[in-house]
C-alpha cells in the first residue's frame, strides 16, 4: 500500500482535540491581538511624547493682578525673565503663550471658554532647549525667582522619565502576556495531541504494521492541527480586531481630548494579520514534536 503525505489516514471523527484546539487557539490569538496592539500603540505614544516633550521647559509666572500699574510691572518682569532665558546657554527659544492658547489648554478640564476667561490665569513661557546641552534647571529657577517671586520652572524631563519608566513596565507586561499565550497554546496542543493519539491508537498500530514511519504519522497529526489552529487563529483575530475598532470608536466619542490619539500603522496591521498563521505554525510544530515523543515511547 502506497502511503502519501497529502492523504490523511486518521479517522475524521470529532474527537476532543478537534473541538478543543480551535476554541483555545481562538482565545489565545484574541489575547495576543490585544496584547500586541497595546504594545505597539504604547510604543508609538511614548515615542511621540519623547519627541514632543524632550528639549522643552515651561516657566510659569504668577497671576497678573488687574490694573494698569500691575500689568505694567508684570510686563516688565516678563521681559526680564525673557532676557534671563535668552542669556542662558542651551536655551534656543523662549516664547510667552498667548492667553487664548492657555485657555485652549485648560478648556478640556475646566469647561467653557467664557468661564475660563473670567479666571485669573498665570502667564506661561514655552522654552525650547538644546537636548544636547545640559541646563542647570535649579540655578535657572533661582535666577528667575529673584526677578519674579513666585515663578516656577517646570522641567518636563522629570515627568517624561517617570512616564517612560511606567511605559516600559507596561511593555514588559505585554511581552510576558505574549509569551504566556505561546506557552499555553503549546501546552494545549500537547494535551490535545496526546488525547488524539490515545483515541486513534489502534489506527496507528495498523499504520505501523503496514510500514508507516513515525514521521509520516506525525505529519498526519501536524496537518490536522495546522488546519484547526488556522481556523481558531482567524476567529481570534476577527474578535480581537473587532474589539480594537470598538475601543477606538469609544475613544473617539470622548470629547475634550482627554485620551491621546492613537493608531496602528500598516506594518502593525500586517503583524496582527500574521498572528493566526504564527499560532497555527506553533501548534503544528508542537503537535509534531509531541507525536514523535509519544510514538518513541510506544515502540
Amino acid at each position: 500500500m502506497a502511503l502519501r503525505a497529502r492523504r490523511s489516514d486518521l479517522p475524521g471523527t470529532k474527537d476532543a482535540s478537534t473541538r478543543f484546539v480551535p476554541l483555545l487557539i481562538a482565545l489565545m490569538v484574541f489575547l495576543a491581538v490585544l496584547a500586541l496592539s497595546g504594545l505597539m500603540i504604547l510604543q508609538g505614544l511614548t515615542a511621540r511624547w519623547e519627541r514632543d516633550i524632550k528639549g522643552t521647559l515651561t516657566v510659569q509666572m504668577p497671576v497678573v493682578v488687574s490694573g494698569p500699574e500691575a500689568e505694567a510691572r508684570s510686563h516688565a518682569k516678563l521681559e526680564a525673565v525673557l532676557n534671563i532665558l535668552a542669556e542662558t546657554k542651551g536655551v534656543l527659544q523662549a516664547q510667552p503663550l498667548p492667553k487664548d492658547r492657555v485657555i485652549a489648554l485648560l478648556e478640556p478640564w475646566l469647561g467653557s471658554e467664557a468661564l475660563i476667561s473670567e479666571l485669573p490665569l498665570p502667564r506661561l513661557i514655552d522654552v525650547t532647549t538644546d537636548p544636547y546641552v545640559a541646563i542647570d534647571v535649579k540655578a535657572l529657577a533661582a535666577r528667575i525667582e529673584a526677578v519674579q517671586p513666585g515663578a516656577t520652572v517646570e522641567d518636563h524631563r522629570v515627568w517624561l522619565g517617570r512616564l517612560l519608566r511606567l511605559a516600559r513596565s507596561v511593555e514588559l507586561l505585554s511581552v510576558l502576556v505574549l509569551a504566556m499565550v505561546g506557552i499555553v497554546t503549546s501546552a494545549t496542543v500537547v494535551f490535545a495531541t496526546r488525547t488524539g493519539l490515545a483515541i486513534h491508537q489502534q489506527v496507528i498500530e495498523v499504520l505501523h504494521l503496514i510500514g508507516a514511519q513515525d514521521d509520516y504519522i506525525a505529519r498526519q497529526f501536524a496537518s490536522r492541527t495546522f488546519i484547526q489552529g488556522l481556523k481558531g487563529g482567524i476567529l481570534g483575530m476577527i474578535l480581537g480586531v473587532g474589539s480594537l475598532f470598538g475601543l477606538g470608536a469609544m475613544a473617539r466619542s470622548l470629547e475634550g481630548g482627554i485620551l491621546p490619539e492613537f493608531w496602528l500603522t500598516p506594518g502593525h496591521w500586517a503583524a496582527l494579520v500574521l498572528l493566526p498563521l504564527a499560532a497555527a505554525w506553533i501548534a503544528t510544530l508542537t503537535a509534531r514534536l509531541a507525536v514523535h515523543r509519544a510514538l518513541a515511547r510506544m515502540t
